[in-house]
């Protein structure tokens, strides 16, 4: 009896009220808002995309504050290999010009390359990633495709393009943009076919549901982690790329100042003056491992597995 008692105590009936259930139900979970609380958790990784913001906006203040302007600058004997001073900051090169407001026009003209292409790969890869791993029918042709572009070395093509075509730009953009794509296009691919006879797609599909819908609803979501990270770490490989094309002479145009090509104009000289080489140096270095760590921590915040 007593025993019977004792279990009588620990159970009892509840109330049904619509408010608690409301309240307990209800989720404030963002997904957007757990990716960035994640992301300001790596320290080390916000510390460098505050380096890489100071850096972008230090190349626009740098040419306003300069004493000299790029467009006008001319050259002059007189003053060649000019040690950085007072008035020359980072000193001159060989035709006697101010290599301050060269370099950091030429940083310019990098990230702004870097993030055109970076931007145009994302799109471009996932367009194609999506159909090439969802539509059966082009599987086999777009993996032909991919194996023929994938198998030629980069530096033949930009080679026969800048022969052929010339070099700009808008060339080079456009050229590291239609065989850049591989890489994000194949990721894609890899995924969606993971995910695409799910069963929640198989129910959407048999409800007639179209299939550019499944592809945004159901599974592009999942390859956002993907996405930014192959993003975030093309921007550091077209500039390491543009400044090794440029070095070897076919990058951009020589009347388009780049990272690439200073670094290609100092390798005469940087023995006996390695200012020449330094400065370019270490803003593209700046920029590699700033962009490849911050990357790399984004990617893992934006994965909804190390979300809470």
């Amino acid at each position: 009896m007593d025993n019977k008692k004792n279990k009588d105590d620990l159970f009892r009936f509840v109330e049904y009220s619509p408010e608690a259930a409301e309240r307990t139900g209800y989720s404030d979970y963002s997904y957007w808002k757990s990716v960035f609380q994640n992301f300001f958790k790596k320290k080390s990784a916000v510390i460098m995309s505050c380096v890489f913001f100071a850096l972008v906006i230090f190349s626009f203040v740098a040419l306003w504050i300069g004493k000299y302007d790029f467009a006008t600058l001319k050259a002059d004997s007189a003053l060649a290999f000019t040690e950085p001073n007072s008035e020359y900051w980072f000193g001159t090169d060989n035709l006697g010009r101010d290599y301050w407001c060269q370099v950091w026009y030429a940083a310019q003209t990098s990230i702004k390359l870097a993030l055109i292409v970076a931007l145009g790969e994302c799109v471009v890869g996932v367009v194609i990633g999506c159909l090439w791993g969802y539509v059966r029918q082009l599987d086999r042709f777009l993996t032909e495709v991919y194996n023929v572009i994938n198998n030629v070395p980069m530096i033949i093509y930009m080679t026969l393009i800048s022969l052929l075509v010339g070099q700009s730009f808008t060339i080079m953009a456009i050229s590291l943009i239609a065989f850049g794509w591989l890489t994000m296009a194949r990721n894609v691919r890899n995924l969606v076919m993971m995910y695409r006879d799910r069963e929640y797609n198989l129910a959407s599909r048999c409800l007639g549901t179209p299939v550019w819908r499944v592809l945004t609803k159901n599974i592009l979501p999942y390859l956002i982690s993907i996405i930014i990270l192959r993003l975030a770490l093309s921007i550091p490989a077209t500039i390491a790329l543009e400044s090794t094309l440029s070095y070897l002479g076919l990058g951009l145009g020589i009347d388009t100042p780049s990272l690439g090509i200073l670094l290609r104009n100092a390798r005469n000289y940087f023995l006996d003056r390695p200012y020449l080489l330094i400065f370019p140096a270490v803003i593209v270095s700046l920029i590699t491992i700033t962009f490849y760590l911050v990357g790399n921590a984004f990617s893992d915040a934006a994965d909804p597995r190390n979300h809470v």
